[in-house]
C-alpha cells in the first residue's frame, strides 16, 4: 500500500478497500491533485466489495467493484460541477449525498458517522474556496482614484468653465466649417490634369447697415450677466446658420460679447 494513503485508516476504512484504491488512483491522479479524504461502505452485512468514495482538491471520485472485485468503475465529479452537499445520519451508518449543477443527485451510504462527518466538512471547504476564487478583486482604498468634488452652482446658474467650454466648442466648430471650406476649394489631381483652384470667395465686409447693427446691440450689452451674454452669442450663431445675418455682423457681435464675458 501506498505510504500516502495509509493516513485514511484511521476511521474504520477497510484495509482491503483502501489498498485496491491506491493501486489505482496513483494512474488516475492528474497532475498537482491531491487526495483529501477516501471514504468506504461499512453495511451491516460482510460486505467483500464495498464501495467507496474519494475526495481530492480537484474532484469527488465513486469508486465501485465489479467482476468480483477483479475490476472496478470510477465516476468522477468536478467541483466546479457541484452545487450542494449533504449528509445524513441513520442508525446504521450514515449516507453522504451531493446535487451536480445539472440537478443529479448521486449518493454513498452505509458510512461510518465519522467518516460522513469528514467527507462532509472537506466537500465545504472546497466548494468555499471555489466561490471565494469566483469573487471579483475587491479595489483596495489606497488604489481608488481620488475623485475632485465640482463646486455645485445655485440653480440656473451658469459657471464660467461651462460658458468658456461652450465658447471654445463653437469657435472649433468655426474653424472646422472654414476649413471643409479650403478643402472643398480644391480637387485633387486625376486624368492627368493639374488640381483646379476654384476663386476665392471675398471676404466679407461689414456695411453701415451691419455697423448700425452692431452698435444698437452693443449698448445694451453692458446690463447683461454672463449668461445672457452666453444665450445671445448662441442665438447669433444659430442666426449665422441659418443665413439670416452675415458672417461680417456675426464676427462683430461675438467680439463685442466675448469683450464683456
Amino acid at each position: 500500500m501506498k505510504e500516502q494513503f495509509k493516513k485514511f485508516l484511521n476511521e474504520e476504512q477497510d484495509p482491503k478497500a483502501i489498498e485496491k484504491i491506491s493501486a489505482k488512483l496513483s494512474d488516475l491522479l492528474m497532475r498537482n491533485e491531491e487526495v483529501g479524504y477516501i471514504g468506504v461502505q461499512k453495511k451491516p452485512a460482510i460486505t467483500v466489495f464495498p464501495d467507496s468514495i474519494v475526495l481530492t482538491n480537484r474532484r469527488i471520485i465513486i469508486c465501485k467493484p465489479k467482476n468480483l472485485g477483479l475490476s472496478m468503475d470510477f465516476t468522477d465529479y468536478p467541483w466546479t460541477n457541484i452545487a450542494g452537499v449533504f449528509v445524513k445520519e441513520n442508525i446504521l451508518g450514515s449516507e453522504f449525498s451531493f446535487n451536480t449543477n445539472t440537478d443529479l443527485t448521486i449518493s454513498i451510504d452505509y458510512l461510518p458517522k465519522i467518516q460522513a462527518r469528514k467527507i462532509y466538512t472537506f466537500a465545504k471547504e472546497q466548494l468555499e474556496e471555489l466561490k471565494q476564487a469566483a469573487k471579483p478583486t475587491e479595489v483596495k482604498a489606497e488604489d481608488k482614484v481620488e475623485e475632485k468634488e465640482i463646486p455645485s452652482d445655485p440653480p440656473g446658474h451658469i459657471n464660467d468653465a461651462y460658458i468658456n467650454e461652450q465658447i471654445e466648442e463653437i469657435e472649433a466648430e468655426e474653424v472646422n466649417d472654414f476649413s471643409s471650406l479650403m478643402n472643398s476649394a480644391f480637387k485633387n489631381e486625376s486624368d492627368g490634369y493639374k488640381e483646379e483652384t476654384k476663386a476665392a470667395e471675398p471676404v466679407p465686409v461689414i456695411s453701415d447697415k451691419e455697423d448700425k447693427l452692431v452698435a444698437k446691440e452693443k449698448a445694451g450689452l453692458e446690463s447683461l450677466t454672463k449668461e445672457a451674454l452666453f444665450d445671445k452669442l448662441q442665438s447669433y450663431k444659430r442666426l449665422l446658420d441659418n443665413g439670416l445675418i452675415l458672417q461680417g455682423e456675426y464676427d462683430a457681435l461675438k467680439k463685442e460679447i466675448l469683450a464683456h464675458l
